[in-house]
């Protein structure tokens, strides 16, 4: 089992911390992904695209962490648009003016690619399913079905053939890592 005592944005910062840097690529990557897909970029570019945002952020993690923006989704999701924007005008007789207008759209509007609530659901689960590792199986399924699921305690108790009171211990142990994880992420 992985121990964490600070955020992976703060973990980021050494550049050394490759397990801090392949953690936050997988958590984010599939964010990015859906983010550069909405806004009409062809399947075939969104995985250039992507490491593109990346690179930004590895260029920019210092100052990152050092001065966090007010909302790091924000952050995230200019990045994304500004690199989406550079993407289309390298491409301009082969875009239609729908797709830069998406992402004017979705500059004015902060929730037209992802609402806040949207945004949290997808981090959360993306963290969820990645610190699954740093948990015993059963520690793991406690907090899963019961948070996740939406089972109750004890029905999760009896699956599982624990008590109710360890279903709560799991449940919280995980959703603290997942706190600590998300921390200077999670607006």
């Amino acid at each position: 089992m992985e121990s964490t005592h600070s955020s992976l944005l703060i973990r980021l910062r050494t550049r050394e911390d490759s397990q801090a840097w392949s953690r936050f690529v997988k958590l984010y990557t599939p964010l990015v992904r859906h983010w550069i897909s909405l806004l009409g970029v062809e399947s075939n570019q969104i995985n250039d695209l992507v490491q593109e945002v990346f690179v930004v952020l590895l260029g920019r993690v210092s100052w990152i962490a050092e001065n966090p923006p007010d909302s790091f989704r924000g952050w995230l999701r200019t990045v994304t648009l500004n690199k989406c924007r550079d993407h289309f005008r390298r491409m301009k007789r082969l875009v239609e003016p729908q797709l830069l207008e998406r992402i004017e759209v979705a500059e004015r509007d902060p929730n037209e690619i992802l609402t806040e609530q949207e945004y949290r659901e997808f981090i959360a689960q993306s963290a969820l399913h990645l610190m699954r590792d740093a948990f015993s199986e059963t520690t793991w399924r406690a907090c899963w079905e019961h948070v996740a699921r939406g089972k109750s305690a004890r029905e999760v108790a009896v699956e599982l053939g624990i008590t109710e009171n360890a279903v709560y211990l799991a449940r919280g142990r995980v959703l603290k890592r997942l706190r600590s994880e998300l921390e200077g992420l999670w607006e």
